[in-house]
């Protein structure tokens, strides 16, 4: 029986077409934010709400603002058609995700309302088109928001009814406070808002100030990550830099944890470095490296990374570097374990930054002291015989080699940049010389690193790993050499994969 004190999304007075979209996506509850922000939505208060992400908190300011659209359109008197909401967040990826989410949800009145994405900066010419169609709600980033009112592309003075700003907490984090200040010029008095963010900071209670009139506000009393039976959260103490190498070594080559795994560090060199180490063991791996377009990576620097993408299925989130930060350790976390899917956190923590990880963990814990970051039960001298050949690795990831990888990077995106396509059409000599510069190369790989001797498993875990194995070249194709082309940071984002079972510790 459902707890009466549960309001479901049938009574909630919602349009048969949203209920329809919210059945088609397997929702037959909301959750905790969407339960208590949507009827306070439809009253037509302005909000300020903190959920964790994957809470839902999209649907839980998209429901509200979709059924006020719908029901204006059906009830009201004919009016001219015009962008009633405005949806703003802090980078292209998240703009992507929303535009989804409230298609989605529009998906049986999609005569009726229109959704516009406008975040992509290559796209202006395709989006001035889109928005003189005038679509009912309008998403992007601040900047690319000011740039269209600035062009009088779109005009909001007269016409705006509603304001979403999500993930509030990193708009000033990524820059927009100028942006967002100039752009709140172009609105009307008078409009609903809505401020969702994971943390409430003091970039959020600058935000409430600009952008809120006399708010309800929801700090809502739920654990900011998954609980224990779906998200399990490790402490593993590595007593020296080399140590932690080691140990990411043997995890992923002996298949510890499987499935796709999020490996944070705290700078782009670490990066680097972590890529250039794991390839000299054919543990394929990509850098999520915000100093390229979008085309050639997955996420904007730190918090983009965090909370920028939606990863499907993640099974691991290792934490190499610790989190400068408690809110970046939750938003790292927040990309495993999402929806109802189980998964992992990890984090290497050296001897002096102990401290800094009990001030996380006294946060996890709300206080209550309860530990939250178990211990990772992890024999190290079990694993000494490895040593030699993470040395081996290390010594040949050297300052040059991490360079040449990062401009090797730079050089494959401006040779394959649409952007530069007329430019060097109109200057073939500086495409030539860019083509025929000096070969680079960031790291020799020994070929023989990628072998895992038996007698070198420990004992204890021979039988139960399944070392990496070098991957055997597929039969020769056309399609079997596009795909060995294909970058495998866009089949690391978007290609569907069955999970395997992720390891628990030993």
């Amino acid at each position: 029986m459902e707890d009466p004190e549960t309001l479901g999304f049938e009574h909630m007075g919602l349009d048969h077409r949203l209920l329809q979209a919210v059945t088609d996506l397997g929702w037959s509850r909301p959750t905790l934010i969407q339960e208590k922000a949507i009827p306070l939505a439809l009253e037509g208060k302005d909000l300020l709400a903190r959920a964790r992400t994957g809470s839902g908190k999209t649907a839980a300011y998209a429901i509200p603002m979709l059924q006020q659209l719908l029901h204006k359109k059906a009830t009201g008197p004919v009016v001219e058609q015009a962008v009633r909401a405005l949806v703003l967040v802090p980078t292209k990826e998240l703009a992507r995700q929303a535009q989804s989410m409230i298609q989605q949800l529009a998906a049986y009145c999609a005569r009726d309302i229109r959704v516009a994405n406008v975040s992509a900066a290559e796209d202006s010419a395709s989006q001035r088109a889109v928005l003189m169609e005038k679509p009912d709600v309008v998403v992007g980033t601040p900047s690319r928001i000011l740039n269209h009112l600035q062009q009088d592309n779109l005009k909001l003075q007269d016409s705006l009814e509603l304001l979403v700003v999500d993930e509030a907490d990193l708009l000033f984090s990524f820059g927009f406070e100028e942006e967002l200040k100039s752009l709140l010029c172009h609105l009307p008095r008078i409009y609903q808002a809505f401020l969702m963010s994971a943390t409430f900071n003091e970039d959020v209670q600058a935000l409430k100030e600009l952008v809120l009139h006399n708010p309800v506000t929801l700090k809502l009393q739920e654990s900011q990550l998954p609980g224990p039976d779906q998200l399990q959260q490790f402490q593993v103490v590595c007593e020296t830099e080399e140590d932690k190498f080691l140990l990411l070594y043997t995890l992923l080559k002996l298949s510890l944890i499987r499935g796709k795994s999020l490996l944070f560090v705290n700078t782009m060199e670490r990066s680097y470095r972590l890529r250039l180490f794991l390839e000299q063991f054919s543990i394929p791996a990509c850098v999520l490296n915000g100093e390229l377009p979008l085309r050639s990576r997955a996420a904007d620097p730190e918090a983009g990374v965090a909370r920028g993408i939606d990863f499907h299925h993640v099974c691991a989130v290792l934490n190499f570097d610790l989190p400068p930060t408690s809110e970046a350790y939750i938003h790292r976390a927040g990309r495993t374990a999402r929806a109802n899917n189980p998964g992992i956190v990890l984090t290497f923590v050296l001897p002096t930054e102990q401290s800094h990880l009990g001030k996380i963990e006294e946060l996890l814990s709300g206080g209550s002291g309860a530990p939250v970051l178990l211990p990772y039960q992890f024999r190290m001298e079990e694993i000494e015989g490895f040593r030699y050949r993470c040395r081996d690795a290390m010594r040949s990831v050297t300052k040059q080699a991490i360079r040449e990888a990062r401009l090797k990077e730079i050089k494959e995106e401006l040779l394959h940049s649409e952007k530069l396509k007329t430019y060097f059409e109109d200057n073939p000599r500086d495409l030539q010389l860019l083509r025929h510069d000096l070969p680079l190369h960031p790291a020799v790989v020994k070929p023989h690193l990628g072998h895992v001797p038996d007698y070198l498993v420990p004992p204890a875990l021979r039988g139960l790993v399944r070392p990496h194995k070098k991957r055997k070249k597929p039969p020769s194709s056309k399609k079997a050499k596009k795909a060995k082309t294909q970058n495998p940071l866009r089949s690391f984002r978007h290609r569907e994969e069955k999970r395997g079972p992720t390891a628990a510790p030993s």
